[in-house]
């Protein structure tokens, strides 16, 4: 039997980020996706033009069908859009025995919002508490805790702020800064630093939602959070080195680049 993993997140029309992403990065990693639609967008390599939530009576009806049935061995969340979503779906996350890996999607690659101002104080209040692994960018990290980092020194104090809202483990995307590709994971006692070159490719949509689902493949398959974090550096690298140009904008990091390497 695969491991059974499962998504909780909006849909990205262009393929590269959001459900699509997550599906593409469990299928190359070896895990069976299924998925719960949160919202559907309207989503191309220039931007997000329109953005539609579900109603949380058809999330949650999509979240049981699937884990009452199949059941689910870890669980990735993505764009919830609104305080609703993100109560209904922190509620059910804490009903389920199985790791879950929250990337608290605020603002888009293009810099188009997908989470409402007024859904913050649910983000933090309860979906961070049920967290195993919370996974922010820098930005997301300055949108819930008012902590701005230019540094990497100061990775520190944004894990450390969002670590009081009660994830077990916490990894700070430290992408947007200089240098290297520096991420922090920590649970407040140990660190590990992950380091990656930074390639000279804007193609990089979906770098997030594909990271924050190969850890979900990867606790999936019985790895500790370490481990899975360590593994997911990895894929996401290789990932981001391929990323290719689609369409007039951003095109997205290359989800099969593992798979054909495998072939070769």
């Amino acid at each position: 039997m695969k491991p059974l993993v499962l998504t909780v997140a909006g849909s990205d029309s262009g393929g590269g980020a959001g459900i699509q992403a997550d599906l593409k990065t469990m299928l190359a990693l070896g895990v069976h996706g299924m998925s719960v639609v949160t919202a559907v967008t309207a989503q191309n390599s220039l931007g997000v033009q329109g953005a539609w939530e579900l109603p949380a009576e058809a999330v949650r009806a999509q979240y049981r069908s699937v884990v009452d049935d199949i059941g689910v061995q870890a669980v990735k969340t993505g764009m919830l859009a609104s305080a609703e979503l993100v109560e209904t779906v922190a509620e059910l996350l804490a009903g389920t025995d199985a790791p879950a890996v929250v990337d608290p999607v605020g603002i888009s690659k293009h810099g188009d919002s997908l989470l409402a101002d007024s859904a913050l104080d649910a983000v933090r209040t309860k979906l961070l508490p049920v967290a195993t692994v919370a996974t922010p960018n820098l930005d997301e990290v300055a949108q819930l805790t008012g902590v701005r980092v230019e540094t990497e020194g100061q990775l520190r104090d944004a894990a450390s702020a969002v670590l009081a809202y009660g994830p077990r483990w916490v990894l700070i995307k430290g992408g947007h800064l200089p240098g290297d590709a520096v991420d922090l994971l920590t649970d407040g006692s140990e660190e590990h630093w992950l380091r990656a070159p930074r390639y000279d490719n804007r193609h990089t949509h979906g770098t997030g939602c594909t990271l924050a689902s190969a850890i979900a493949a990867h606790l999936a398959m019985g790895r500790s959070v370490p481990e899975a974090v360590t593994a997911a550096k990895e894929y996401v690298t290789g990932a981001i080195a391929a990323g290719f140009a689609l369409g007039g904008g951003i095109g997205p990091v290359d989800h099969g680049w593992a798979l054909r390497r495998g072939l070769s």
